[in-house]
């Protein structure tokens, strides 16, 4: 808008730059006598203006988000209509928040005495009338904004503030100009809210308006900032409707009671869950909680809260009809009332009540089973009935719930909380159940997972690979005595031993790990033949050996290449002699029985012969057991130097191979690394950030298979402790990614081999995963992309790991420890509220939340969450932070 007094002559000619400028081509725009500044412009032009600014972004931020949610709501199914309603009144009552707060910001600049507070004024209208960043549509939010400033300074009769009034007189005229123009598509959007405005839009050119908006906002990302994603739809397992429990993992069982609440025996259920530390799922009969009336008000009785109690305990809570009545005999409207009565009564008690339904009796029919589809409900059987409705004697539970689970292995249990002998039964199969090794599922807003895998259970035992026993030789010399110095070839070995020890579970004993003086021929050719050799390693053991040092080249005198790698204490001109050749290790590799063996050499030599690489079968694992490997990654050829300026005091190889262990090696997403994998990885990315070319290959007598590590899922709940890399890491982390991108991934990767020549490297493909196997490996991608401060990247994989898990308490830590970082402090504490009601007693979260509503201003919150923390963690790592920031509040 040009500024008055000039302002009602060009009114149309005004409207039409407007238009062709909001709507339009960009660059087509009519030109401007004058360049006006940007909001980030005009604040440093004018500090003053700075706040009123801010705020005013903040204000139109809003507005936009609530036209991205509903601009498309016709194709929104009625769930996500709802939600993003929801989502839409909570950012429009945000707005009447920060129009408040604008409001008392002009307040406080008009009660003032500087001569200058109409100046600033003038530059904020400046913003609204003719920023070029701005849509016509755009300046729509800021109508209310200007009534109220209009009706202030209308009682200031100076002559720079009637000047003032004048202008943004004009400036409502103009709007209600353009407001005219979009009058179909507001209404449409705002009318469902209070009518505290009076924004009603323009049709012409508003898919143009709204493409812009795209561009900078998704529907996803303005509800995951209110603390909402939408799970993937409803997994469908046993069969297309219902789920029985006969596709749940081996060993892997569900708790399901049905029929209460009950006043007394639900609760007691609940207490015997905690002390075993084990979810449940409840089924509950509608008239227990209420009554819905004819014209749909809900009646909730006092038994509601206990299902209230249930939710924020974190434990399922699913639709057992309203009067447990046979339902196969049932049909129309009192089909209808059983079924969507009972889940209105539930969302009533909370809405996040889990989308599940079980027929009483387990009786149905088509007409029942097409309700609860429409519904978006699934069908909750059983394969294992307890009887406990039938049977008085609790030993007699126990004993038939054992006997069934033996013989099926896995599935649904069917309980009844309103009996007590149920509850005398429920700990004697818990403990033989866990004795036994079973692990109990939940469900997690998809489908039944394990959240916490119980110790000592098979699920910790490396049963994908095979291996019983893990073995390894790390050796790392820097301080030669004849050959020249190294700096990071110690701290190097050090770095992949504790990798080893740590994050794969090589039992320390196992781990052999030799430096400088220690990392003598002697002593490096005893590790191998003392330790490992002969039958001192099972047929199913593995042996992972690791070389930091020099390494040297001979030709021989049939012209071949020998290599050698360099001890501790060889002497260049006897290197022949006093260094270990590769013919050496051959033998070595030979003689072991372990099934596997990988060499990684941080050293550049060449000369040994390779075989072709491993298989490339999708189903390899099964025939890796069988087959024994023999492989090795080296750092670089003959005529090649190790880099030794990577990040963090390594050498570029090996920290390009730790970022390969910590698990992007895992090129299939299958959660395995493999020998292929780590050089498919390893090889391309060390070539493009230095000038070194690694070889890998299969040494003689290998019969085709792969050393595996299985990828552990990460356990780490981001905090203000967690480490993140250092810039340099960060850099090299970044130039590895570009090269990996460059790349085709579904192309076999090309690699040199010992010889000089070339191989062809083809990763195995993955096998189908599970949600929750995808959903952490999402959260273990979004920690590797926080680690390297890519939140926005980091934010989205969270999300992801939420999507396919919604019960998943680490990613929505994470997730709001990401905004938190990003000094997102409200959508923090969302986050983080959302992770205490899907695990109430995690104590960093309650940490987490505190800093969250500190830095928010939040007084209360901060303090309420900093108490939780230290009442659940007295002596913890962040007690003292806790202690310092309630001394503060």
């Amino acid at each position: 808008m040009p500024r008055a007094p000039s302002f009602r002559l060009f009114l149309p000619s005004l409207l039409l730059t407007l238009l062709v400028a909001g709507c339009g081509d960009k660059d087509a725009q009519a030109p401007a006598a004058v360049t006006q500044p940007s909001a980030q412009a005009a604040a440093v032009a004018d500090p003053a203006a700075a706040p009123l600014l801010g705020a005013l972004q903040k204000q139109l931020d809003g507005y936009r988000r609530i036209i991205v949610l509903l601009a498309d709501e016709e194709q929104q199914s009625a769930v996500d209509r709802t939600t993003s309603t929801r989502i839409g009144q909570q950012l429009f009552h945000d707005g009447l928040e920060q129009r408040g707060a604008i409001a008392t910001q002009f307040d406080t600049l008009l009660r003032g005495t500087s001569p200058q507070r109409f100046a600033t004024l003038g530059t904020v209208l400046d913003y609204i009338e003719s920023a070029p960043e701005l849509f016509d549509a755009d300046r729509l939010a800021f109508r209310e904004v200007l009534r109220d400033l209009h009706e202030r300074i209308g009682a200031d009769s100076s002559l720079p503030a009637v000047k003032l009034h004048q202008r943004i007189g004009e400036d409502l005229e103009a709007l209600d100009e353009i407001e005219r123009n979009y009058n179909q598509e507001l209404t449409r959007i705002f009318s469902r809210f209070e009518r505290t405005r009076a924004i009603e839009l323009k049709r012409e050119k508003w898919d143009d308006y709204i493409a812009h908006l795209h561009k900078d906002y998704s529907r996803e990302a303005i509800l995951r900032d209110y603390g909402v994603i939408e799970p993937y739809p409803m997994s469908m397992k046993d069969s297309d409707r219902e789920i029985f429990g006969r596709d749940l993992p081996p060993k892997t069982v569900v708790l399901t009671f049905d029929d209460g609440p009950h006043k007394a025996y639900t609760d007691e259920v609940v207490a015997i869950l905690k002390r075993y530390d084990v979810p449940g799922v409840f089924f509950e009969v509608g008239r227990n909680l209420g009554k819905v009336d004819t014209d749909g008000k809900v009646s909730l009785g006092p038994m509601a809260k206990i299902s209230r109690n249930l939710m924020e305990e974190g434990y399922a809570v699913g639709n057992h009809s309203l009067t447990h009545a046979q339902l196969s005999r049932t049909t129309g409207d009192a089909l209808r009332q059983q079924v969507l009565d009972t889940d209105t009564l539930l969302k009533d008690v909370d809405s996040k009540r889990a989308p599940l339904f079980r027929f009483p009796y387990g009786a149905r029919n088509a007409e029942g089973l097409q309700l609860l589809n429409e519904a978006g409900l699934k069908s909750i059987m059983w394969n294992i009935d307890s009887m406990d409705w039938a049977d008085p004697v609790p030993e007699s539970i126990v004993q038939r719930v054992l006997d069934q689970v033996n013989k099926e292995q896995r599935g649904i249990i069917l309980f009844h909380d309103i009996h007590d002998r149920a509850v005398k039964a429920l700990p004697q199969i818990l403990d033989r159940l866990i004795a036994d090794g079973y692990q109990f599922a939940g469900w997690n807003g998809r489908d039944f997972s394990v959240a916490r895998p119980r110790k000592g259970s098979d699920r910790d035992a490396t049963v994908t690979t095979g291996y019983e026993k893990s073995w390894a030789i790390v050796v790392g010399i820097d301080n030669y005595a004849k050959w020249p110095k190294l700096e990071y070839a110690s701290h190097d070995a050090q770095a992949v031993a504790d990798t080893l020890t740590g994050q794969f579970g090589f039992p320390s004993s196992q781990v052999i790990v030799l430096k400088n003086e220690q990392a003598t021929r002697n002593n490096i050719l005893a590790a191998f033949h003392d330790r490992l050799s002969d039958d001192r390693t099972g047929r199913n053991d593995r042996v992972f050996v690791f070389f930091a040092g020099h390494g040297a080249t001979r030709q021989l005198a049939s012209g071949r290449d020998l290599g050698y790698i360099i001890p501790v204490d060889s002497d260049p001109k006897e290197f022949a002699t006093d260094a270990i050749a590769m013919t050496d290790i051959q033998n070595i590799a030979e003689s072991m029985q372990a099934k596997h063996v990988m060499f990684v050499m941080d050293a550049c030599y060449s000369g040994l012969g390779l075989t072709r690489g491993g298989p490339s079968s999708s189903s390899f694992l099964r025939e890796n057991a069988r087959r024994s490997a023999r492989q090795m990654l080296t750092a670089g050829g003959a005529d090649q130097q190790v880099a030794d300026a990577g990040p963090n005091g390594h050498s570029v190889f090996t920290w390009v191979l730790l970022q390969a262990l910590a698990g992007k090696g895992d090129l299939n997403g299958d959660g395995l690394i493999t020998g292929t994998e780590l050089a498919a990885y390893v090889a391309p990315a060390v070539s493009a950030v230095s000038q070194q070319t690694p070889a890998f290959g299969s040494l003689p007598g290998s019969q085709g298979g792969e050393f595996v590590f299985q990828v552990p899922d990460s356990q780490e709940y981001l905090n203000a402790d967690t480490r993140q890399l250092t810039a340099d890491a960060i850099a090299l982390n970044n130039k590895v990614d570009a090269a990996q991108d460059a790349k085709n991934s579904e192309a076999p990767v090309t690699v040199a081999d010992l010889q000089g020549g070339k191989a062809k490297l083809v990763v195995p493909t993955a096998g189908p995963a599970s949600d929750r196997q995808r959903s952490q490996q999402a959260n273990d991608r979004g920690l590797q992309l926080y680690r390297e401060k890519r939140y926005d990247e980091a934010a989205v994989q969270f999300a992801e790991a939420l999507k396919l898990r919604p019960d998943f308490a680490q990613a929505a830590n994470n997730l709001g420890f990401v905004y938190y970082r990003q000094q997102r402090y409200a959508e923090a504490a969302r986050w983080l509220e959302n992770t205490l009601k899907i695990d109430p007693s995690r104590a960093v979260a309650h940490l987490n939340l505190g800093d969250a509503y500190f830095h928010a201003g939040d007084k209360a919150k901060a303090k309420q969450a900093y108490t939780t923390y230290l009442a659940l963690q007295p002596q913890g790592s962040g007690a003292a932070q806790a202690r310092a920031q309630l001394e503060k509040l």
